[in-house]
């Protein structure tokens, strides 16, 4: 079924105003990280066990781990794509202007807001490690908000509409045949 826009129904996502599956995948992906990672954090604050605050730890890793995939890939592509268009970083990674559609640019800073916060609230709650040294693993969830930088720039190079850049004029430089016959005049 095509709907107005010409865009196939199974490829428009009307509520986030993504008008492409892999976008829509995108989105998704960032909320279930960020939910798995407030899961994962908060079982390893409030239990506190080894075997939690291992699994806390592999999680915020991982999701580092992806983070910086995501945010190397969106850098290259960017600058790949600046080539075209004009890219702020503002506009990729905070996902700021015009190119991005409201309701994406609230979700996925909303998701990002969130990494830190669950980050900030899991390691504050527990300030030392479980034999009272200063420390826990739980700090390791403050390199997580990584995952939501690197998903908003691939999100904003892949899908967001900016501005073509503008020619580059070149300077006016004279005729060398005026430029040899100004001297001739001269001399």
């Amino acid at each position: 079924m095509v709907g107005p826009e010409g865009v196939p129904a199974r490829l428009r996502w009307h509520h986030a105003g993504v008008q492409t599956a892999d976008g829509r995948v995108i989105v998704r992906a960032n909320l279930v990280a960020t939910v798995l990672f407030g899961v994962t954090a908060t079982v390893a604050a409030v239990d506190f066990s080894t075997t939690a605050q291992w699994i806390g730890a592999i999680t915020a890793m991982s999701l580092f781990a992806i983070g910086v995939f995501a945010f190397l890939w969106s850098y290259w592509s960017a600058v790949q794509r600046s080539r075209e268009v004009q890219i702020a970083v503002s506009q990729l990674y905070l996902l700021l202007g015009p190119a991005i559609p409201v309701r994406v640019r609230r979700i996925m800073n909303l998701a990002l807001v969130t990494q830190v916060v669950i980050a900030t609230v899991t390691a504050l709650g527990r300030p030392d490690g479980p034999d009272g040294t200063p420390g826990s693993s739980l700090a390791l969830g403050f390199l997580v908000p990584m995952l939501g930088f690197g998903l908003n720039g691939l999100w904003a190079v892949q899908h967001g509409s900016f501005e073509p850049r503008p020619e580059l004029s070149e300077p006016d430089v004279p005729n060398s045949d005026d430029a040899i016959g100004q001297n001739a005049d001269h001399g």
